[in-house]
């Protein structure tokens, strides 16, 4: 029995074919069991995210011919071939190992795709399309990736824009603290999602439409503050993060200047998300202001991204034990199956008459 594996992912695909051979989740049994009789399949776990959709199977025929089982996704004649990879045995236990762990994953190291996974194979399992191989398989593939986040670092240290200012601001309890997003647009959304899903609890949203920053406030239990009165409330918040696609300046170093004579100086913490920048750079000159810009925010992500990097070594290591120890199993069941279902010979024994 061959195990496989095969896909297209943000690396070897744009996400204008991912879209086309992408799967609904309702869809994913129905599809799993076409693919199933077309194969010729043992058993398959179809998965698919916004970044990769891969076929994990067994089959006991040629696996030349896996690819083309993707090619009956794609809603137009294209050429599916170049942008599919083909893993089969080991590799393809390594492949899946890697991909649940976070490793090929568009940010290093990051968790969702593990959840994801899960979510993929208990469907799968649940429909009857799994057996001893992928059974096996996957449940070494959780047991890697929570071995790789107990034992190295490869989750840890902030990656991405948000986060890392997200990150900023929780060094201190974020539930204490009083937070700004001045714009309604997708980027102050995300990090409005982003502080509520890290603690956040005072959150006001200021924009030039109202009604953007009433409707933003409201899904994300935030409070709207009129564009006009948004610096007039800067006197009591900690932080204030500017995120609209605005070209103007929308905080002056006048303006942050007489604020801090308000606040008699209380510290102030400013991250500008913007492009153009919405806050006068001048104002790093004032004491007790803090002020974050994209550059610098991309800056300490990079150094996220360092430091996972400095961390592949040591889950590849993590991973090629398990790859070892899943192989040299299935191996010794493939075994015993064979013994068990190879047909019984008689054993004769010739008795040879001693002379007397």
């Amino acid at each position: 029995m061959k195990l496989f594996a095969a896909g297209i992912s943000h690396k070897t695909a744009p996400v204008e074919l991912r879209e086309q051979v992408a799967v609904k989740q309702s869809e994913l049994v129905d599809l799993a069991f076409v693919l199933k009789w077309f194969g010729h399949l043992d058993e398959v776990v179809l998965l698919s995210t916004c970044n990769r959709v891969e076929i994990y199977g067994t089959t006991r025929q040629a696996t030349g011919d896996i690819k083309s089982l993707l090619q009956l996704r794609c809603a137009e004649p294209r050429d599916l071939d170049p942008h599919i990879y083909l893993y089969q045995g080991a590799a393809a236990a390594r492949h899946l190992l890697s991909v649940a762990a976070g490793l090929d994953s568009l940010v290093l190291g990051e968790t969702e795709i593990t959840g994801q996974i899960k979510n993929t194979y208990e469907i799968a399992r649940n429909a009857g399309l799994t057996g001893r191989v992928l059974n096996r398989l996957f449940q070494r593939a959780f047991q890697a990736t929570k071995e790789i986040r107990t034992r190295t670092r490869i989750g840890r240290g902030t990656v991405s824009i948000k986060s890392t200012a997200v990150d900023l601001i929780g060094k201190t309890d974020l539930s204490q603290q009083s937070i700004m997003v001045i714009g309604a647009g997708e980027m102050a959304e995300s990090c409005v999602r982003l502080l509520v899903k890290k603690g956040g609890r005072s959150i006001f949203i200021s924009n030039r439409s109202f009604d953007r920053a009433l409707d933003l406030a409201t899904r994300c239990s935030g409070e709207a503050v009129c564009f006009g009165y948004c610096l007039f409330e800067m006197r009591d918040v900690d932080v204030v993060i500017a995120a609209t696609s605005s070209a103007e300046t929308l905080l002056s170093c006048d303006d942050i200047e007489n604020l801090m004579k308000a606040r008699r100086n209380r510290p102030l913490l400013l991250i500008d998300l913007s492009v153009p920048r919405n806050i006068d750079p001048a104002v790093t000159g004032l004491d007790h202001v803090s002020l974050f810009n994209i550059d610098d925010l991309e800056a300490l992500a990079r150094r996220g991204v360092q430091a996972r990097e400095q961390e592949l070594t040591a889950c590849h290591q993590i991973i090629e034990a398990h790859v070892a120890a899943l192989t040299e199993k299935l191996h010794t069941e493939e075994a015993q199956s064979r013994s068990r279902s190879a047909p019984r010979q008689l054993s004769t024994t010739i008795l040879i008459p001693q002379p007397t």
